[in-house]
């Protein structure tokens, strides 16, 4: 697992996905999520690597579970590649 430190560019990409699957804006992920939308812009570019607890608040914004998130993230980290809609 890399530092905590690191930003997480797999689940920024894996939440985009997510985010744009569902046809979610990123204001509206963040409201449902108690955050604010720069957050989330941010946490998609990959340049946060967010707690656990903010990890769950995410998925429930999303309106999945922590597994298909975490799924969906470990799918692009394994890949090695982000790609894009």
């Amino acid at each position: 697992m890399p530092p905590r430190s690191e930003p997480q560019t797999a689940l920024g990409e894996a939440v985009r996905q997510l985010r744009e699957s569902r046809e979610l804006t990123q204001e509206a992920v963040a409201h449902a999520a108690g955050v604010h939308p720069t957050w989330v812009s941010r946490l998609e570019s990959g340049a946060l690597n967010p707690s656990w607890g903010m990890v769950t608040r995410v998925a429930a914004g999303l309106g999945v579970e922590v597994s298909e998130l975490a799924s969906a993230t470990e799918r692009l980290r394994t890949r090695g590649k982000l790609s894009r809609k």
